[in-house]
């Protein structure tokens, strides 16, 4: 871990106070735990605590926070995605990949869609299949540019697609 004056500060941000992502590695990674802990003291949303002990690699007490947090909230996108990301950071990679591609089905031409091409993508990419995961974070960021979106995102799917686009020329 690092923080601001360790040269994260390029880093994109990872979504919550304190989390960054890795550029290298396209895993969020917390930056400042000061900042990440304060936030989830204010924080009454569970999903943000999935997150953060996702981000933590504690995959199975995220995944029993999770199945409380989806009983109470069945419907809710963010958690039906940690669902997924549970799987990533499991190592069970294929089967976070059909979920990914589920969610994709159902939320195409929504706003969410660029997300969930983007967590696609880092899936693909941490399991070794880069050209998909070029393919995915490509498709994320041209959702998210067409979308206008927040520029952090673009900047984060920029980051990631540039990351596998030079690991996919380093293979070949």
């Amino acid at each position: 871990m690092g923080d601001i004056s360790g040269g994260t500060i390029e880093w994109p941000d990872g979504g919550f106070p304190g989390i960054r992502i890795n550029p290298e590695s396209l895993i969020p990674e917390i930056t400042s735990p000061e900042a990440c802990a304060a936030a989830l003291e204010a924080s009454t949303d569970p999903a943000d605590r999935v997150f953060v002990l996702l981000v933590e690699g504690h995959a199975a007490d995220a995944a029993e926070l999770l199945a409380e947090a989806r009983y109470k909230d069945p419907e809710s996108f963010r958690l039906r995605a940690f669902e997924a990301e549970v799987l990533r950071v499991s190592h069970r990679h294929d089967r976070a990949v059909e979920l990914f591609k589920q969610l994709l089905a159902e939320v195409h031409g929504t706003p969410n869609e660029a997300l969930v091409h983007q967590y696609l993508g880092r899936t693909h990419f941490v399991s070794g299949h880069v050209g998909a995961a070029v393919e995915s974070f490509a498709r994320a960021l041209d959702l998210r540019v067409a979308e206008s979106a927040d520029a952090a995102l673009i900047y984060s799917s920029t980051v990631a697609l540039q990351r596998a686009r030079d690991v996919l020329e380093l293979a070949s």
